[in-house]
């Protein structure tokens, strides 16, 4: 299988997904994930430890997937646990890269400065949920902002890219949990996503052996 064929499932999938009432979206869903973890198999993600830690990262993304297809509160803080463990381990993978210190603070500092409405608009919306969301917005801000430090020690950029792809994602699930369930959060959410899981996954074979 190629690299190809992988993006290519997962694309059809994603449309299939958009337009698909359960339990058809469900499945396609998950073989679009599925493909995500074979484009980072065919890429070599098992071949260097940034591999492994970007693809360990990406199976606890597939049961994040697996857990959000269900609206019920334990599944989806099941879902918000797996990738909360999903973006540590892409955070794992960056430092397993070796970042650019001033770049990851630069970048931790528009994050910031952007998390601070994402609270406000939230918060009030969060209930007992608000530990875990704080914690998550915390650990995707670190996330993107060591990839962007990845970056500047010269690693590809679609490391930052597929983070911030994955950051912006989670708004709409953010949007469509705590503030208005509608299926625009999907429409432009899910592409998002799986854009950002597909550029992360294609980052394994684009660095260094050793790394």
């Amino acid at each position: 299988m190629s690299a190809a064929v992988c993006v290519t499932v997962t694309a059809v999938a994603v449309v299939v997904l958009l337009v698909a009432q359960r339990p058809i979206g469900g499945v396609a869903k998950m073989i679009a994930s599925t493909g995500f973890l074979a484009l980072a198999l065919v890429c070599g993600a098992l071949k260097t430890p940034y591999g492994w830690a970007v693809f360990m990262a990406l199976v606890l993304s597939w049961f994040g997937d697996l857990f959000l297809i269900f609206r019920g509160p334990k599944l989806f803080l099941a879902g918000l646990v797996s990738f909360f463990l999903a973006h540590a381990a892409f955070a794992i993978a960056f430092l397993l890269y070796r970042i650019a210190l001033s770049w990851s603070i630069g970048t931790g500092i528009v994050l910031i400065a952007a998390a601070i409405p994402v609270w406000l608009w939230l918060s009030p919306h969060l209930g007992d949920m608000r530990l875990p969301v704080y914690a998550y917005v915390v650990i995707i801000s670190i996330m993107v902002a060591l990839s962007a430090g990845a970056v500047g020690r010269g690693g590809t950029a679609l490391m930052l890219i597929g983070a911030l792809l994955f950051y912006a994602s989670d708004l709409s699930v953010a949007r469509d949990r705590f503030i208005k369930p509608e299926a625009w959060n999907s429409l432009w959410g899910l592409p998002l996503y799986y854009g950002g899981q597909v550029a992360l996954a294609y980052t394994v074979g684009l660095v260094p052996s050793q790394v």
